[in-house]
């Protein structure tokens, strides 16, 4: 280790002056993330009229943001603190903005895709740089104040993301979704580069390409096999052997992690029942949120008939439901147990889950609102016990891992939702169509089958005593799919409360007695989430007072050093009470 230095009081001056400056310029990187991210669910009918997309095509453009962004979430802070956090920042930001360009001037659904792939990676960079970068700069005074601005912008980004997209597509085309962040991202760029100090680790930061390849490699395979089973069967040789080729190469990843000397994640954690059963119930409760969200967008745009905007005001509820109730679990927790509080949630998750079985092709808007009360409830009650379990079971070292692999739980899950459900509905939804169109061209029959935006656009199409029953019984399978999606939700969801009830410890703790999260971080937990079902593009980073000086960036899972522990601009670390603590 070097020795600590003192930096020139003037440089220190000059960055602690515009600390408040450099968090502007962070809180603004931050929301491009969930704002870009956001844009997608109030869009997929639009994206289904407009470019023709499959039913398969929609999931893949929602999961694979979530996906390369969990693949990539243990590996990017590690890059940012070996290379350069401000490095980092920047090109995490020209990713951005390139995929931006590129998707707004998409002609075809797979070049979105791979613009939303290209997104999640610019995301990855960003979202743990803007942290790390702000633990540096802020004294540790301070420093709660600046996460908790930084977190709330996040949370208020979920509300606006939707709603503007909504906006964007009642006047303009899809595009225009991606390309309002252009500016906001080169904005963010030119203010970065002039006002961001330089901060790097070299001691730090080290990387699993190997890990990280392998892990991204076994789940696309995995998401790829539930996306196109629908198309290809899922019986079919291209779908086993998808779900082969996953099986394969995630056995070779915990084998590779298990004795590899600098894992990505440490296979040693799913030891702790704590760590492992919270992890698996993180991932079906967003699995439950995210899958019903992709399914209920286009409920409410395609069969109720509301506007882009009317649907994304519609799904806005559930951000505030699960706030209030957020507050309610620390609470709940201590007097009847974290085991008991979060088996409780998600069995209140199967409840709403199941009450969407009651939708059909007039229901009103607050029956959908009911069904939004035990989901959002449960997802709150369950969510912040979760993460202090996951939490309680990596060593205060280490709590980077410990929130890196909590980020990581929550993209997993929105994805998985995404597929799982998307697949298990458009299954149900093609077995039915396929009756109402057997007499039909065999371009119509196949237009019809792949999405219910397909169908519709074909009955149109068609003289009104073959295109009216053509909708009617498009309108009706889908929302079949829908019902048969949510009741394999819910019933995975009653058997992970049940599972959660043996194998969750009735306490949970931070790592070394510290407490679980107060009312206070619980809400903020859920606030992290998003709002209108936006897949969760920051993490739980959020520490108490007394918390903070053991928590890491979460992103960077082989941080030895505490939180505020600074590095010089060049490279050197300074220890926590010297004079340039501020500005590393």
């Amino acid at each position: 280790m070097t020795s600590p230095r003192t930096l020139k009081p003037i440089a220190d001056e000059s960055v602690h002056r515009r600390r408040w400056l450099i968090l502007s310029v962070l809180c603004m990187s931050l929301l491009i993330i969930v704002v870009g991210n956001s844009s997608l669910n109030v869009a997929i009918p639009t994206l289904s009229r407009d470019l023709r997309a499959t039913e398969s095509q929609l999931q893949w453009v929602i999961a694979v943001y979530s996906l390369v962004f969990a693949g990539l979430l243990f590996s990017t802070g590690a890059i940012g603190d070996r290379f350069g956090r401000k490095g980092a920042l920047q090109l995490g930001l020209v990713l951005f903005l390139i995929s931006c360009v590129a998707a707004s001037l998409s002609t075809q659904m797979w070049q979105l895709i791979a613009s939303r792939a290209l997104m999640g990676t610019g995301a990855a960079f960003i979202m743990p740089s803007t942290l790390s970068i702000l633990v540096n700069v802020f004294p540790a005074e301070e420093r709660t104040k600046a996460i908790s601005i930084w977190a709330a912008v996040a949370g208020g980004a979920g509300a606006i993301g939707p709603v503007a997209s909504g906006f964007l597509l009642g006047h303009f085309w899809y595009g225009s979704v991606f390309l309002v962040n252009v500016p906001i991202v080169a904005l963010a760029l030119v203010a970065g580069y002039l006002l961001i100090p330089k901060s790097r680790d070299h001691e730090q930061g080290q990387l699993d390409p190997v890990g990280a390849g392998l892990s991204i490699l076994g789940i696309v395979a995995l998401v790829y096999g539930l996306i196109e089973a629908p198309t290809t069967g899922w019986a079919s040789a291209t779908t086993l052997g998808a779900f082969a080729a996953s099986a394969v190469v995630l056995v070779l990843f915990v084998l590779w992690e298990r004795h590899t000397p600098v894992p990505m994640l440490d296979m040693q954690y799913f030891k702790n029942g704590a760590f492992s059963t919270s992890t698996a119930g993180m991932v079906l409760v967003f699995m439950a949120m995210f899958g019903v969200m992709f399914l209920i967008t286009q409920y409410l745009q395609l069969i109720l008939h509301y506007s882009a905007m009317g649907a994304a005001l519609r799904v806005l509820p559930m951000g505030p439901i699960m706030i209030v109730v957020a507050p309610l679990t620390p609470r709940l927790s201590e007097r009847f147990g974290a085991n008991r509080a979060v088996s409780s949630g998600m069995f209140l998750a199967g409840v709403g889950l199941l009450m969407f079985r009651g939708i059909g092709t007039s229901t009103s808007y607050p029956y959908i609102l009911a069904c939004f009360v035990p989901l959002g409830s449960g997802m709150a009650l369950s969510m912040s016990p979760m993460t202090s379990a996951i939490m309680s079971a990596v060593p205060p070292r280490r709590a980077g891992a410990g929130s890196a692999m909590n980020d990581a739980t929550r993209e997993l899950g929105a994805a998985l939702g995404v597929a799982i459900m998307g697949s298990l509905a458009a299954s149900q939804y093609a077995g039915r169509v396929d009756g109402l169109t057997a007499n039909l061209p065999a371009a119509a029959r196949a237009a019809s089958r792949t999405s219910l935006a397909g169908a519709l656009q074909t009955a149109a199409q068609l003289p009104a005593q073959i295109g009216r029953p053509l909708t009617q019984g498009a309108e009706v399978a889908f929302i079949d799919g829908v019902h048969l999606a949510v009741t394999v939700g819910a019933v995975l969801a009653v058997l992970a409360a049940v599972i959660v009830l043996r194998y969750l410890p009735h306490r949970v703790t931070h790592g070394h007695g510290h407490p679980a999260d107060g009312a206070r971080d619980a809400a903020e937990h859920v606030a992290e989430v998003g709002l209108a079902g936006v897949p969760p593009a920051f993490g739980d980073l959020l520490a108490s007072p007394e918390d903070m000086s053991h928590r890491a960036p979460a992103a960077d899972t082989s941080r030895e050093a505490t939180a505020h522990e600074a590095v010089t601009t060049d490279g050197e670390r300074v220890g926590a009470g010297s004079q340039a603590d501020p500005t590393a």
